[in-house]
C-alpha cells in the first residue's frame, strides 16, 4: 500500500475521532483518509448524498469522483456493493462492535485486520438494512 484514499461512513462531524456510521447508505457524511505507506497524510469529509433517482448508487458516484479506492463499512446492500465493484472501489467489511471510531477502522485496514466484503455478506431485502443492528 503506497498511496490510497479510503472512505469511512461517519456520523457528524466526521474526522478520525468521529464515530463510524452503521450503514453506508444512512451516514451523515464520509470521512476520506489519504494513506501513504500505512500512515494518515490527509483527512477530509464529504457530505453524504440524498438517495435521489439513482438511489443507493448516488454515493458510489460521489466517492468515485473524489478518487476513493476503498470504503470500510459495517454493512451494505447488494446493489451498492455491486456498484462499487463496477467502478473499481474495494469494499472492506469491519464489524461495528470491533471498530468504534474512524481512526480505529483505518488502523484495522493498515494492520490487515479487515476482509473484502463478499456478496453473501450484503444486507438482504431492498438493499436497506438500516436498523438491523449492523
Amino acid at each position: 500500500m503506497d498511496k490510497k484514499r479510503i472512505a469511512v461512513p461517519s456520523n457528524n462531524p466526521g474526522g478520525l475521532e468521529g464515530g463510524r456510521s452503521e450503514h453506508f447508505g444512512h451516514c451523515d457524511l464520509f470521512t476520506l483518509i489519504d494513506l501513504e505507506n500505512g500512515k494518515v497524510v490527509g483527512v477530509n469529509t464529504v457530505a453524504s448524498v440524498e438517495h435521489g433517482a439513482g438511489g443507493c448508487m448516488e454515493p458510489v458516484g460521489v466517492l468515485k469522483e473524489h478518487g476513493v479506492q476503498a470504503i470500510l463499512v459495517a454493512g451494505m446492500g447488494a446493489r451498492p456493493l455491486q456498484g462499487f465493484a463496477q467502478v473499481g472501489i474495494e469494499v472492506y467489511f469491519a464489524a461495528r462492535h470491533a471498530f468504534e471510531t474512524v481512526a480505529e477502522v483505518v488502523s484495522g485496514l493498515v494492520e490487515n485486520k479487515l476482509i473484502l466484503m463478499e456478496p453473501t455478506q450484503a444486507c438482504k431485502g431492498q438493499g436497506n438494512c438500516h436498523g438491523q443492528g449492523h
